[in-house]
């Protein structure tokens, strides 16, 4: 093979001539040993990589069974308060329809215990298939659960869709729904800028809510006391669940007959702010008339217990005319036809109509009576007093003279010669009585009057004989 050598500079000294070329360096040969220690460590490496990767770092397998499969698919996390601890390595379906999910717990949380619970949860209402186990696991003081353990139906929970939710609902409700959600959609078309602004709000009234429901809880045993109150009331109110339920179609019915009146309703929204504006000149002046009544009640403070004297001794007086009153109510509305003042009211029209053509006939009859009772009219004296003080000893007066002019006669003996007693004849008991006065006048049945009024003649139009007296 041939060599081009560089050029020699001038002045340098020529290079000695070209001899045959030299043989290479040889490399020192690797022992055999070497080789075999790094083709083993290569393959520890790998077999840790192996371990690590399809081991999963340890941990155990568990089952669980759940009444549904719940969308659950291999690779869905197990988590623990949040933390994932392992995933969904299998599922497998059983004669009985329920499904077996086979999960891979890391070791940092094995062994499970007894008293463990799963429940199928999404992380979203928006969620549609995404899906995780939450898993709480039991006591540790509880007995330890060997790997490939089967927790039953009863420990597990599936999940609840929100397809379930809407289905607790009649189809009525589920129309209403579906028309406030299409209505609020309608409601904010074309106003996104509106609602963006409103959203501003949001944060300081979050704060004011915050604020109102620390201040609520404070103190707790009014808190408490108030949500016990509140149960009670509640309980109260569902006892009468029918009567609730006519109050809410009453009212829908008083809603519905507001909204016809569309017009007066507008009517009176214009004049609402008259009114106000009057209810704030009458309400100026209500300080003023406060202040007058605070003196009234400072100047009545002395008369209080006066009053008190007087509502003491009252009493007794309210509780016995309580049953007067009671009484007088049912003198006026007794129950019953024609027993009360009120029956009797009434029937005074129908009286008057009868006495206005009774009444030419009253007067004609008065008329011609009136030769008759002329000539009794003075002996009423005489005869409202026999009628009333006959029987009553004779020998008191009053204004119409003695009470009864009576006496009696024993025609048994008479008196004789020598102050003797001897039998009487009827002739000789009746010998000083005094028979046939049939024509006496008013007042004549006792002693005259010392200023002769008595008897009475009427200037002598009786046609009586005054002097027929005792």
């Amino acid at each position: 093979m041939a060599t081009i050598s560089p050029p020699t500079p001038p002045g340098a000294p020529a290079p000695p001539p070209a001899g045959p070329p030299s043989p290479p360096p040889r490399r020192p040969a690797r022992p055999l040993a070497g080789r075999l220690l790094a083709g083993g460590a290569l393959a520890a490496v790998v077999i840790v990589v192996v371990v690590l990767v399809l081991g999963g770092g340890g941990g155990a397998t568990y089952k669980l069974e759940f009444a549904e499969g719940d969308q659950l698919v291999r690779g869905d996390q197990v988590q623990v308060g949040g933390v994932p601890v392992g995933s969904v390595s299998d599922i497998e379906l059983t004669p009985n329809f329920t499904a077996i999910v086979k999960i891979h717990v890391e070791s940092s949380l094995t062994p499970l215990h007894e008293g463990t619970t799963a429940e199928v949860r999404t992380p979203s209402l928006s969620s549609v298939a995404n899906r995780y186990i939450l898993l709480t696991p039991g006591p540790n003081n509880r007995p330890a659960l060997p790997a490939g353990s089967k927790l039953p139906a009863s420990a597990t929970k599936s999940v609840t869709d929100l397809d379930q939710l809407f289905n607790t609902f009649n189809p009525a409700t589920r129309k209403g729904l579906s028309e406030f959600i299409q209505g609020s959609a309608a409601q904010y078309v074309g106003q996104s800028r509106a609602l963006g602004l409103t959203t501003e709000y949001f944060p300081p009234a979050l704060s004011a809510t915050d604020h109102f429901f620390s201040e609520l809880i404070s103190d707790q045993r009014v808190f408490t006391s108030f949500l016990v109150e509140t149960a009670k009331a509640l309980t109260t109110i569902g006892a009468h669940s029918e009567s609730l339920s006519s109050l809410i179609e009453n009212a829908n019915t008083t809603f519905t007959a507001i909204g016809s009146q569309q017009a007066a309703l507008a009517q009176g929204l214009r004049k609402l702010p008259v009114t106000l504006h009057q209810g704030n000149k009458t309400f100026a002046g209500v300080p003023a008339t406060f202040s007058a009544l605070e003196e009234l009640v400072n100047a009545s403070k002395p008369t209080s217990q006066p009053l008190t004297k007087l509502f003491t001794k009252l009493r007794p007086l309210l509780t016995t005319g309580t049953p007067v009153v009671s009484n007088f109510s049912l003198a006026f509305n007794r129950p019953g036809p024609n027993n009360d003042l009120t029956d009797y009211v009434r029937a005074l029209p129908a009286l008057a109509r009868a006495l206005e053509g009774a009444e030419p006939a009253g007067v004609t009859s008065l008329r011609e009576s009136v030769p008759i009772t002329a000539f009794w009219g003075p002996y009423s004296p005489d005869l409202e007093g026999t009628l009333r003080s006959f029987g009553q000893a004779a020998g008191y007066y009053d204004a119409n003279g003695h009470y009864a002019r009576l006496a009696p006669v024993f025609p048994d003996f008479a008196l004789g010669a020598n102050n003797t007693l001897k039998p009487a004849s009827v002739s000789e008991a009746l010998a000083n009585l005094k028979s046939g006065q049939l024509h006496r006048c008013p007042g004549a049945a006792t002693q005259p009057a010392s200023d002769g009024s008595s008897p009475f003649t009427d200037n002598g139009q009786l046609g009586c004989d005054p002097s027929q007296v005792p």
